[in-house]
């Protein structure tokens, strides 16, 4: 299900950045926005992340993916 949605934000003009949780969460979403960019949170999605997600994994409400595009 990850990648359909993946897939889907990226053929919309959205380009995944990162997942994060409070408090740098907002402040990367304030970094963007700040930058010119819009800014879209999807739920953090374990299966669509590389690398080690074990800690990520044990709370999966607390994270968010961030997804960024330009504004039109």
């Amino acid at each position: 299900m990850a990648g359909q949605r993946d897939e889907m934000l990226t053929l919309d003009g959205w380009e995944r950045q990162n997942s994060l949780d409070e408090p740098r969460l907002s402040d990367v979403v304030s970094m963007y926005e700040e930058i010119g960019f819009e800014v879209r949170l999807e739920p953090f999605d374990p299966d669509g992340e590389t690398g080690c997600t074990e800690c990520m994994t044990a709370s999966t409400g607390r994270y968010k993916t961030i997804y960024t595009r330009r504004k039109m």
